[in-house]
């Protein structure tokens, strides 16, 4: 079942526009081939809900938008960024625990 509040990006303008905004917004790039990114999908999902009205998450799957994997420099992924006002203001790379995930989140609210 699909989360609705998770944003799926087919664009690389629905990108800009959203992390551009003044709502945090953490962005997992991943891939369906990928086993620790669906180790990290549930965890992905839970915070989605948890911050939902007040950050928001973005997936970004690199096979299809290569051009955002290669701007953001993500070599491994999964990688998670969390933006703020344009701007990446952390980063994991690699599968992660909720609470480190939580606690990048939070220091961007």
């Amino acid at each position: 079942m699909a989360n609705e509040n998770v944003i799926h990006i087919g664009s690389e303008q629905a990108f800009d526009a959203i992390i551009n905004g003044d709502t945090p917004v953490l962005v997992d790039f991943w891939a369906t081939w990928c086993g620790p990114c669906r180790m990290v999908a549930p965890i992905v999902e839970e915070l989605a809900n948890d911050y939902a009205g007040k950050a928001m998450v973005l997936k970004v799957d690199v096979d299809e938008q290569p051009e955002l994997a290669e701007r953001y420099r993500v070599m491994n992924i999964p990688t998670l960024l969390v933006f703020k006002g344009g701007q990446v203001v952390d980063k994991a790379i690699g599968a992660r625990p909720k609470a480190a995930l939580m606690q990048m989140l939070d220091k961007a609210l």
